[in-house]
């Protein structure tokens, strides 16, 4: 084979090869990124939790006498 065959291939090699290294560059920034956000959320909030699970608010009030039957 001539090397103007083969030149297509190792240009094609080289692409994905540095499309491989960027994407994964690309993903390790991300996610040092999220980390660092959800360090300082953390660390920033200082406010005291919600309650979680079922509340009987006046929406769910108003649902249920709509529902009732």
């Amino acid at each position: 084979m001539s090397e103007k065959e083969q030149l297509p291939d190792a240009q094609r090699r080289d692409f994905l090869r540095g499309s491989i290294a960027a994407a994964t560059g690309v993903a390790v920034t991300a996610a040092a990124g999220q980390a660092v956000a959800s360090v300082a959320d953390t660390a920033v909030s200082t406010e005291p939790e919600k309650k979680e699970g079922y509340q009987l608010t006046q929406h769910i009030l108003d649902y249920y006498k709509s529902a009732a039957i």
